[in-house]
């Protein structure tokens, strides 16, 4: 997928179907993506292929994601959020 070298098309890939996922991921794109490693980046670019009902069950802590490297990618956005 890698959308590192394309901000647009990572935006887009930040919109979903849910509010609640919009609001964490597109203000974290705008905000910290350039600060991030290349591991983060391709860490959250995965993410990013997870479904939604995933994603809303892990930021809403209803759920863990069992993949280590996207739980800790789920934790630095929370982390960011509540800051």
């Amino acid at each position: 997928m890698s959308l590192a070298n394309n901000k647009a098309k990572l935006r887009w890939a930040c919109r979903r179907g849910m509010l609640e996922l919009d609001v964490l991921f597109m203000p974290f794109v705008e905000e910290a993506w350039d600060g991030l490693s290349s591991e983060q980046k391709q860490t959250f670019e995965r993410l990013l292929e997870s479904d939604d009902p995933d994603l809303f069950a892990w930021f809403m802590g209803h759920e863990e994601c069992k993949d280590e490297e996207l739980n800790s990618m789920v934790q630095l956005i929370l982390k960011r959020v509540k800051v």
